[in-house]
């Protein structure tokens, strides 16, 4: 099959299509329990949402869903977890999981086993101390673990005294082999379960009957619709720890097979792929880009901006670190020209952009950063730096919709006032 010849522009809109971030944000529900299927349809499209604990305004997880759901608050997703709607597994990383997608997670659960089994072995008497007490009184929180014996968790300095509570790392083993899960959270603490009792137990028996290639099949096939946009460089390739060949060789069996299509981009040396069921959807941003083509819009960062301050449908959006989006660098690249790097782990002082600096989307390309820091205590936003990529005009309507933009975010999260402390335009 020849590749489908397309250009960066049309390419990177049926991505943020696919992401749930090219319309505008779905208006709030007007119920709890609407509310909370909201939010569980958005994880259905993107096939999962990264969690991290970090929370510089809120947890990831969350600001991945307020980019998607104007008003989102947390008790949208923090309902689904008693409910057993999703589950916490290993998948991009950490991420919460449509319920459905449980058997498909095998292969992930049965490497892990093999991986911690000396230590799960070395920790058993606490191990089964943890497992009696849940049976017993689960749902619980670490806390609710009582033990004196420290040991090195696997995330410790080893060079350092043991710290690390040993029912601690008993719970954290027992959730990567799939013993446990998480069932919910009180405040910051998480929740633990047995499987026996969240898991349904029709998903249970389907977990322990899939054999390994129809589960790899089905995890890759997760995979190209979570990326939408995918290329085998990719480590995380089908998030199942495939070597370079392997990865090449899963992406051609399925062009073979017509699951999947190469896509040739202009002014790209390396292709990329998109599942075949998105041609139709494609084409439509292919048509759209030759009508912007006839009007002599050239595609670069300056005309974008202006038609996204033509739709006043289209706020700005300011995307979290790991949102999906944001999954692949050199994906954001090669079609947005946007270069990002979390820098949560670069020394301070060679920060550039700070340590929680948030993408700033403005219809189809990115147009800065914003590093936040939320105030609970006194309900306040302050924004540490503003940055805005060279080339853009900032006058006072520009000015006016990304402050308004700023505003809404900060009130979605919980700020009643807002301070923008430095701005870094064109740089």
């Amino acid at each position: 099959m020849e590749p489908i010849r397309t250009t960066k522009r049309a390419l990177r809109r049926l991505l943020l299509d696919r992401q749930g971030l090219l319309a505008a944000p779905q208006p709030r529900a007007d119920s709890d329990e609407a509310r909370s299927k909201q939010a569980m349809a958005v994880i259905r499209q993107l096939e999962g949402v990264q969690i991290d604990p970090v929370s510089a305004v809120r947890p990831n997880q969350h600001l991945t869903l307020a980019a998607r759901i104007a008003g989102y608050a947390p008790d949208a997703l923090n309902g689904l977890l008693p409910r057993g709607e999703v589950f916490e597994y290993i998948a991009n990383a950490a991420c919460i999981l449509p319920m459905e997608d449980y058997p498909i997670f095998e292969p992930t659960r049965r490497l892990m086993r093999q991986h911690t089994e000396a230590r799960v072995e070395a920790l058993r008497p606490v191990i089964e101390q943890v497992l009696l007490q849940l049976e017993r009184e689960g749902p619980l929180p670490a806390k609710a673990f009582e033990s004196d014996v420290r040991v090195h968790g696997y995330w410790d300095d080893a060079n350092a005294a043991a710290k690390t509570k040993a029912t601690s790392l008993a719970l954290q083993l027992l959730v990567e082999t799939a013993q446990v899960q998480i069932a919910g959270r009180a405040g910051n603490q998480r929740l633990f379960e047995l499987s026996s009792r969240y898991v349904p137990a029709d998903l249970l028996r389907q977990s322990d009957a899939i054999g390994q290639e129809e589960a790899e099949n089905a995890m890759l096939l997760k995979y190209y619709r979570a990326y939408g946009v995918f290329e085998p460089s990719d480590s995380r390739f089908g998030w199942l720890r495939l070597p370079a060949q392997g990865r090449r060789d899963a992406i051609a069996r399925h062009v073979a097979g017509g699951t999947a299509a190469q896509v040739a981009i202009d002014g790209l040396k390396q292709p990329y792929y998109i599942l075949t069921a998105d041609r139709e959807r494609l084409a439509v941003h292919q048509e759209a880009d030759a009508e912007l083509d006839r009007r002599g819009q050239v595609d670069d960062l300056a005309n974008s901006m202006n038609a996204a301050m033509e739709d006043d449908s289209l706020p700005f959006r300011f995307i979290p670190p790991l949102d999906n989006v944001l999954w692949s660098r050199k994906r954001l690249e090669d079609l947005f020209g946007f270069e990002y790097r979390w820098e949560i782990y670069t020394p301070a002082v060679k920060r550039k952009y700070g340590y929680y600096a948030m993408p700033i989307l403005a219809g189809d390309r990115f147009i800065g950063r914003m590093d936040p820091r939320l105030d609970t205590k006194r309900r306040h936003l302050t924004v540490e730096l503003l940055q805005l990529e060279p080339g853009l005009a900032f006058d006072g309507r520009f000015k006016r919709k990304l402050e308004d933009a700023l505003e809404t975010f900060a009130r979605t999260h919980g700020a009643e006032t807002l301070t923008i402390e430095r701005y870094a335009l064109g740089e």
